[in-house]
């Protein structure tokens, strides 16, 4: 494996994460719902808008908290987007729903709300959109088809945590919203989510959901003198060592965003003409909408052009990746009808997308080296060599080995 001098990610480290442990192990309270664990709700409820918040073991288990509380059932269907990670539809599929797949906007590659309407049966009993690199949904559009029609929202939230849709937390709209603080996120444990319930009839069930279907909580609170199994749950608490750890990042979010701004901002100032001169696109940031910060991509004219944009990075030490596969074209989403053509905006942009590394220690003279090598790369120039280069491995491979 290559070793990369510049990687995609780095966890951040602000100061308190390990003291905070420790902490929570003098406490004598590391399993869930500890000290941290309800510091970190606090500090989310403040900035999601005030919807009471669960912390969870990750952002698949809080949707798949958020199927059960909808009561997803077999033979429902729950419009998303194709362009997502597995997640947004696995949490759906597990209660027995048919994904019913969005194809994306060009430009912001969020689900494109003016097809939503057509995708609308009788059978769909929940739409989920995801707001891509932290950048808001068509929110006011979405709500008012889904509030004509009876249908709640969920909005998966992994990439949006400090990103505002017309001067409102994203996260604040649907009566659910879910959040990530897997690794890769502004603000991490390692692996860890969040659900948020807007929707305050939701909060006791939810509860007793995530309490592996028993009146914990409530016992907890002196609500009731012992605690027993009441409902269908699982195990979806996390350890209050993970939350003390997440409690040091949130506390520290203004040091981070602002840190992750300046980078995303070098970003755009450093490649704008080399993107004009070289047909390559930079993230549009519709007026109406407060990104997070959580990522910097670019999209290539060609699949060509972005795997050999991968490779002339890679050789210069610099990891750079692409995203996801459109869910409709994934074995799986073709064992559930899925096609070539289904989703046409989402199979462009996933063939043509990379994204730069951005992590709260990258240092600008790192950046400026990813910054130079993308201003060596010529679109197009590349094809041939690109071509050439695996034609040559695949000529290796079959050729016997020399010692």
């Amino acid at each position: 494996m290559r070793d990369y001098r510049i990687p995609f990610n780095k966890p951040a480290l602000l100061g308190n994460e390990f003291s905070y442990i420790k902490e929570a192990i003098v406490r004598g309270k590391i399993s869930g719902d500890g000290h941290f664990t309800k510091l970190c709700q606090d500090l989310l409820r403040r900035e999601v808008g005030g919807g009471a918040v669960l912390l969870a073991t990750s952002c698949t288990h809080a949707l798949e908290m958020a199927a059960l509380l909808l009561e997803i059932q077999p033979g429902d269907e729950v419009i998303l987007p194709s362009f997502t990670f597995v997640s947004t539809a696995n949490a759906f599929l597990l209660r027995g729903a048919r994904p019913v797949f969005i194809d994306s906007r060009q430009d912001t590659l969020n689900a494109d709300e003016t097809q939503l309407e057509r995708l609308i049966t009788p059978k769909t009993k929940a739409i989920v959109v995801v707001h891509y690199a932290g950048v808001g949904c068509e929110m006011q559009h979405i709500m008012e088809i889904a509030s004509r029609h009876g249908i709640p929202v969920v909005e998966d939230n992994a990439h949006g945590l400090f990103g505002k849709y017309r001067g409102r937390p994203l996260g604040s709209f649907g009566a659910m919203a879910t959040q990530s603080f897997h690794e890769t996120k502004n603000i991490s444990c390692g692996e860890g989510g969040a659900l948020v319930l807007n929707d305050p009839a939701l909060l006791h069930r939810a509860e007793i959901l995530r309490e592996k279907g028993t009146n914990r909580s409530a016992f907890f609170r002196g609500q009731v003198d012992k605690y027993t199994w009441v409902d269908v749950g699982s195990s979806y608490v996390p350890s209050d060592c993970l939350a003390a750890f997440l409690c040091a990042q949130l506390q520290e979010a203004p040091t981070i965003q602002r840190a992750r701004r300046l980078i995303w901002d070098r970003y755009r100032a450093g490649l704008t003409d080399w993107a004009a001169e070289n047909g390559v696109r930079l993230p549009i940031i519709p007026a109406d909408c407060d990104q997070s910060y959580h990522m910097f991509y670019m999209l290539l004219p060609t699949l060509e052009d972005r795997q050999a944009l991968i490779d002339h990075l890679g050789r210069r030490g610099i990891l750079a990746v692409f995203h996801y596969v459109p869910l409709h074209l994934s074995p799986m989403g073709m064992k559930l009808g899925g096609k070539a053509g289904d989703c046409p905006v989402a199979e462009s942009i996933s063939d043509r997308l990379i994204r730069l590394p951005l992590y709260f220690d990258l240092s600008e003279q790192d950046q400026e080296q990813v910054i130079e090598a993308l201003r060596e790369f010529r679109p197009g120039g590349y094809t041939s060599l690109f071509n050439l280069h695996h034609a040559l491995a695949a000529e290796t491979v079959t050729q016997p080995v020399k010692r």
